[in-house]
């Protein structure tokens, strides 16, 4: 078991916990790999258009990429034991994958920072019950190389959602404005933040010379729908019913 009760009591109170060392080498190199061609399919999709920005992404410094309708093999991890114990742990009896992509930030220091947000401030209404994000960091992560910032409930004083506003310069969404600079994250790679959709988080940028690569798969209790509720806002494909796991890797 990688969750403890303590993790499980700290994620009640303040919406968030850690678990270190938490992959086998094998989800480690899936993902990593997985990864590069994440990059180079934005890549050559910029290319293709003409520009060095798409959407929130950046040629050379900053990748958002879906990757598992291209690469099914990643169903072995979002579907796998190490998943399914964070979302019995954080979201109860059951979970359907909503939302999974890779985050990478290349070396500039100009262009890797992401402003306060919670996850909810993407789906740009309240009309959902807060949902899990797992945050897989494929590189060792730090303050150098712009690790994520936790802002834990007793410190932000805020448990649900904040509507958020854009940031012009770099299409981000901000819903934090205050001074507190947060918990960094300082973890091995392997290793995964766990962290309500309602907990505030920003990252610093990238000053090293290396990547830093991380994955992301988010879990929600129930369909979330868009603002205008006709339609499913991301994902929901089953993967925990009842307690018990419906959804094979």
């Amino acid at each position: 078991m990688i969750v403890i009760a303590a993790m499980r009591e700290q994620y009640e109170q303040e919406g968030y916990f850690v678990v270190e060392r938490a992959l086998t080498d094998e989800q480690l190199a899936l993902l990593r790999d997985c990864a590069a061609y994440a990059m180079a399919s934005r890549d050559a999709e910029m290319e293709a258009a003409g520009v060095d920005r798409l959407r929130l992404n950046a040629r050379g410094r900053r990748y958002f990429v879906q990757a598992y309708a291209e690469r099914p093999e990643l169903g072995r991890f979002l579907f796998g034991d190490t998943m399914a114990q964070l979302c019995l742990a954080t979201l109860g009896n059951d979970a359907s994958l909503f939302f999974e992509q890779f985050v990478i930030k290349a070396a500039d220091p100009a262009d890797t920072a992401f402003g306060w947000h919670q996850d909810s401030g993407y789906v740009g209404h309240e009309n959902h019950e807060p949902y899990v994000t797992c945050w897989v960091a494929l590189d060792d992560v730090s303050e150098e190389n712009g690790t994520v910032y936790l802002l834990p409930y007793s410190r932000s004083g805020i448990r649900s959602y904040v509507k958020h506003v854009p940031d012009p310069g770099v299409n981000d969404l901000v819903g934090y404005f205050g001074d507190d600079p947060g918990i960094p994250v300082v973890i091995p790679a392997g290793s995964i933040a766990v962290f309500s959709s309602t907990v505030f988080h920003r990252s610093g940028p990238n000053v090293t010379d290396e990547l830093r690569r991380v994955y992301i798969a988010q879990y929600s209790r129930e369909v979330i729908m868009t603002k205008e509720g006709d339609r499913p806002f991301g994902s929901s494909e089953p993967f925990i019913r009842d307690g018990r796991i419906v959804r094979q890797p």
